[in-house]
């Protein structure tokens, strides 16, 4: 059996954070590079994912299902019925966008998704989930008061607009349609997507023209 060294460990335990700098930032890149450092993680491999999440993936596949729901009909309606089902059009599938529920924005009705539990978020279609998403005063005012969170992100509703809050879970997660601006009525697919943000898929903010 393994002896426990109590005041070894606390010596290793110092010693890292004496390396590590107070930043975030700064603290992660340290602790990667000693991971590299000891043959347990390879940092190309590790940029590349961040490139898949930050680019390939980002918002833009979230963006792209939103564009087609604005222009079709028939899949909007099914989207709106089984998110899981439809994105499968595009080839979605997986672990982060398993019992997709979308929700859709309108005139009356305004949705905000937020995880009180922990920071549950549909990852393969929004990439990188935002850091006050996973902050517990997002977490815990995203509910009690909705429409001041949205005000601080600067979306101001009339008093007649609703405003819903969907709580994802590891079961299941949420997306926001956002609506489509005025004046992009005639803009093709591919143009539409280039307007859908990440935050409006969460519902923190509304889809304008540029």
């Amino acid at each position: 059996m393994t002896s426990y060294d109590r005041d070894k460990v606390s010596d290793i335990h110092r010693h890292l954070h004496s390396e590590l700098p107070s930043e975030p930032a700064l603290r992660v890149k340290a602790l990667e590079s000693l991971l590299v450092a000891k043959g347990l993680v390879d940092s190309q491999a590790v940029d590349k994912w961040v490139e898949m999440f930050s680019d390939e993936i980002g918002p833009k596949r979230g963006a792209s299902i939103v564009a087609r729901a604005w222009v079709d009909n028939s899949f909007r309606a099914r989207l709106l019925e089984d998110g899981t089902t439809a994105i499968a059009d595009f080839g979605y599938v997986g672990h982060a966008t398993g019992y997709l529920t979308v929700v859709e924005n309108t005139p009356a009705i305004h949705n905000l998704v937020v995880c009180t539990l922990c920071s549950c978020y549909p990852l393969a279609l929004l990439g990188m989930a935002p850091s006050w998403y996973k902050q517990n005063a997002y977490r815990a005012r995203a509910v009690r008061d909705p429409r001041g969170v949205l005000s601080e992100f600067g979306v101001k509703l009339a008093e007649d607009v609703e405003v819903r809050v969907w709580d994802s879970t590891s079961e299941r997660r949420y997306m926001v349609m956002p609506q489509r601006p005025r004046g992009a009525e005639h803009m093709a697919e591919a143009d539409l997507a280039k307007l859908v943000t990440r935050d409006s898929m969460i519902g923190t903010a509304i889809c304008r023209l540029p």
